[in-house]
């Protein structure tokens, strides 16, 4: 049997529960940069488990703080809800119902500044672990523990040879890739996976790419490019 060191002790966070306030945490800080654009205000729609007991297990404040940019381990998130205060920045929870979602998952909807809006769905799954679900409508399925690709284009032949060749040209192997599509021709989503880091010069390249509509490097860290 292999267990880790990881599964033994569990994460390094602030308290009191890895499911509901860890993991709620980094979803939401996961969430933030996936949408990577100015927002000021952000709507959490609780379903299951987060909708009952958000407040007890100190979800809302692990939500919050997430959506600020705050680790899972800062002491501040326990002041996350007076923190969004100071920076303006404004949010609110409501109960729902997300068809065949773990009972941790929440839909978090960021309000951007030039007027649109960016959704993730997602799900916190135990010991501080978390599933991308769904963004702005694509169906996806990411843990954020390899350096991810998303990139949003057209459903036109012959873009993803080019985003994989720029990943060959950069020396980057590809460990898990995903297509989604509304339908044909339309707008589709790319989510992919790798074995390394992934460089600025590697996103700028990808974003010349035309009919790319939009990249964003996902970081091990969660960070974003």
């Amino acid at each position: 049997m292999n267990i880790s060191v990881f599964e033994v002790t569990g994460p390094v966070m602030v308290g009191p529960s890895s499911s509901h306030t860890a993991g709620a945490a980094r979803l939401a800080r996961v969430a933030r940069g996936i949408t990577a654009s100015p927002f000021s205000h952000v709507s959490f729609g609780l379903h299951g488990s987060f909708a009952k007991t958000y407040k007890g297990h100190g979800t809302d404040c692990a939500l919050v703080a997430g959506a600020l940019g705050l680790r899972e381990d800062d002491e501040r998130l326990a002041y996350a809800l007076a923190i969004a205060e100071e920076r303006g920045m404004t949010y609110d929870f409501y109960e729902t119902e997300l068809d065949g979602m773990h009972e941790n998952s929440v839909k978090i909807t960021f309000m951007l500044s030039d007027g649109g809006k960016s959704v993730v769905i997602g799900s916190s799954t135990g010991g501080a672990q978390i599933v991308i679900r769904q963004i702005d409508g694509f169906d996806v399925e990411f843990t954020a523990q390899s350096p991810t690709l998303l990139i949003r284009q057209q459903d036109q032949k012959g873009i993803i040879s080019e985003v994989t060749k720029a990943l060959a040209d950069n020396d980057l192997n590809i460990g898990i890739m995903r297509v989604s599509r509304r339908a044909k021709g339309d707008d589709a989503f790319c989510l992919i996976e790798t074995d390394n880091a992934i460089s600025r010069e590697v996103v700028e390249q990808i974003r010349a790419i035309p009919r790319v509509v939009m990249v964003r490097a996902i970081q091990i860290d969660s960070g974003e490019r």
